[in-house]
């Protein structure tokens, strides 16, 4: 009975025992969970110095028990539960794996294959010679994977996974991102944004690569050998070669996202010339440090000149006239000859500093209030100097210069910037000017001549500052400070001359007062020299009237004269006409009687006509006789009757 007793109770306790060992065999695996095996009996060794077990070895397990209801049978096995590696929205999951072959020295983290994915496929980590370290792709947000504990560490901002098997860690406390040096921030996702009313860029530093050559301060891919080809090809411009300078290099590497393909790419550690720009990135905290810098933004009515700090050596560009520095080709160390116009630039300014150049008329004033439109001018203060009689003068004035566009390169090469132009070269020529003019001349003078001086300021100032290529719009004096003993003798001057200007003023009411008075008289007597005037005005007309009636009679009996005198004229010069007609007929009649007859004959036949005709008397008025008888009387008294051309006259 014993026997049989003590049989049943090893039975029954070989079934607990059973019971117990099936119950603590079976595990029960969570939907977000893994369970890591451990192997506490083998036959077999572990000779690798990995602390995971491929072959059945004792110890980590690399095969992981997926969410379910498993069976490990205890106590050969242990499991442990852990979670799935999640990557919240955000943040960003760095991998550290705690297997693999030794990081080559100077190496900081291991290279990658496309091959290792996301770190699930342990298997495939080890047998494509994965790394320890830290791993150089990051989880992105939202990766929900079943990642073994003891293989890879993951940490992100607000939850580390996996268990450390480095002692030194295990003893800083809790696994987190601090760690291994990093705070939360470093695992958040990187936004490049604007910083409120500032564009920025992030300025990235690589913290592992090849070391940069040793005339270099930041690492471009490639360095600036495709600048150098471009050069060499007709018709590129300058435009184009910032261009290719402006971030070309990021889309190798998917902005530093991809640090694998940086290295393969020939990347270098340190300082990178390509910043980022406006996004999310997902970088490696370990490997890729950025630091947000203002964007180079340049406004209307500027340009931005470019003093380059790395890139090809220097070849100066602005021939052997010009002493003042090198100008060079974009690209090149030196101050680029094309300057930045209107718009944004990603432009890393750690490597390139800009310096702003107004291309608007720039308004200078040497006086206590300053300009709005800038501050170039809060050094200034009004000029003070003195005349040649001792007086101290204060100046407030105000100067307009212009720098062309194209000549904004070689202005800022020779001064160095705008703030130098004006403080070391505008306000000494413009002090030193006004102070020698001032101490040329007396101080009335000046007064006097002022827009003399003003123009000769112009001219001078603009003839200086042509050497600096900056064009001289204006100079105005605005307003002049006298010294308080010349006030009072220019006041008492004042005085003297109002008081002058009063006495002749009185002396012009008096006139005008005799005026008045004589004005007035003439207006009592206005009706009286009214009625004499147009009694005047009657007897003129009258006059007028007679004077008119006159002169058309005598021009009557003129014009009627004048043509009687014509009729008459004209009929005597018709009977004149043919009175010489008869008379030359007559005349040749008696010619050819006197040639036939004789003049005896001829004598008596005139007289004979005459007679006839009536023409003569018979007996004279006088009788006159001579030796030579009656008849020839008679032939004579007819010869002094013919006219002088032969023809008679005619009787009474």
């Amino acid at each position: 009975m014993s026997v049989l007793l003590e049989f049943l109770l090893l039975l029954s306790t070989l079934g607990a025992l059973a019971l117990y060992v099936v119950g603590r065999s079976i595990v029960v695996i969570g939907p977000a969970e893994i369970g890591l095996v451990t192997k506490r009996v083998s036959r077999r060794h572990n000779t690798t110095d990995t602390p995971i077990a491929f072959a059945g070895e004792a110890g980590y397990q690399a095969e992981l028990l997926m969410p379910g209801v498993r069976f490990k049978l205890w106590p050969t096995y242990a499991v442990t539960r852990y979670p799935w590696v999640q990557v919240p929205a955000g943040e960003i999951g760095v991998v550290i794996s705690q297997i693999g072959d030794p990081l080559p020295t100077g190496a900081k983290s291991a290279v990658f294959r496309p091959e290792f994915g996301n770190f699930t496929n342990l298997r495939a980590f080890i047998e494509g010679r994965g790394q320890k370290g830290v791993q150089r792709p990051v989880l992105p947000p939202g990766t929900l994977a079943p990642i073994h504990p003891i293989a890879f560490l993951v940490i992100t901002a607000s939850k580390a996974y996996g268990r450390p098997v480095d002692t030194q860690i295990l003893a800083r406390g809790p696994l987190s991102p601090a760690s291994f040096g990093l705070d939360a921030d470093q695992l958040r996702v990187t936004v490049i944004a604007p910083d409120g009313a500032m564009d920025v860029v992030g300025v990235v530093t690589a913290l592992e690569g090849d070391p940069l050559g040793p005339a270099d301060l930041a690492g471009r891919i490639g360095g600036f050998n495709d600048i150098a080809s471009m050069e060499g090809q007709p018709g590129i411009t300058d435009s184009e070669l910032i261009e290719a300078l402006l971030g070309k290099k990021n889309e190798l590497h998917n902005n530093y996202q991809d640090f694998q393909a940086f290295l393969d790419k020939g990347g270098r550690i340190g300082l990178q010339h390509d910043p980022l720009l406006y996004g999310a990135y997902l970088l490696n905290p370990f490997l890729v440090r950025v630091e947000l810098a203002p964007m180079l933004v340049v406004n209307q009515g500027e340009v931005a000149v470019i003093k380059g700090y790395v890139g090809l050596p220097t070849l100066d560009t602005s021939g052997p006239e010009f002493k003042f520095g090198s100008i060079v080709q974009p690209g090149h160390r030196g101050i680029w000859r094309e300057a930045l116009r209107t718009g944004k630039y990603p432009l890393n300014p750690r490597i390139y500093a800009a310096e702003s150049v107004p291309t608007f008329i720039l308004t200078l004033n040497w006086a206590q209030a300053n300009s709005v439109a800038h501050n170039l001018d809060a050094q200034l203060s009004p000029i003070e100097g003195k005349s040649r009689e001792g007086f101290i003068f204060k100046i407030d004035l105000q100067v307009q210069i212009h720098v062309p566009d194209t000549k904004a390169p070689k202005v800022i090469s020779m001064v160095g910037s705008m703030q130098n132009l004006v403080n070391e070269v505008l306000q000494a020529a413009v002090g030193n000017h006004f102070r020698n003019t001032l101490q040329a001349l007396e101080a009335v003078r000046f007064i006097e001549t002022r827009d003399q001086v003003q123009a000769a300021a112009l001219e001078a100032i603009s003839r200086y500052l042509a050497a600096y290529e900056v064009e001289t719009r204006g100079v105005y004096i605005q307003d002049v400070t006298f010294p308080q003993e010349l006030v009072n003798v220019l006041t008492r001057r004042e005085i003297a001359n109002q008081e002058k200007a009063t006495f002749e003023q009185q002396k012009d009411a008096q006139t005008v007062r005799v005026d008045l008075e004589k004005a007035r008289g003439t207006a009592d007597m206005q009706a009286e020299l009214a009625k004499a005037q147009v009694s005047v005005d009657i007897n003129r007309a009258r006059a007028n009237a007679r004077k008119a009636e006159a002169d058309g009679e005598a021009a009557y009996v003129r014009v009627t004269g004048e043509a009687e005198g014509s009729r008459r004229r004209a009929i005597g010069l018709g009977d004149a006409a043919a009175m010489e007609a008869l008379g030359l007929a007559k005349a040749k009649g008696y010619e050819a009687q006197v040639a036939s007859l004789g003049s005896t004959p001829t004598a008596a036949v005139a007289i004979a006509n005459a007679l006839s005709e009536g023409k003569l008397d018979v007996v004279p008025e006088v009788l006159v006789t001579g030796g030579g008888g009656a008849l020839e009387g008679l032939a004579a008294t007819f010869m002094r009757s013919l006219n002088g051309n032969g023809e008679a006259k005619a009787p009474k």
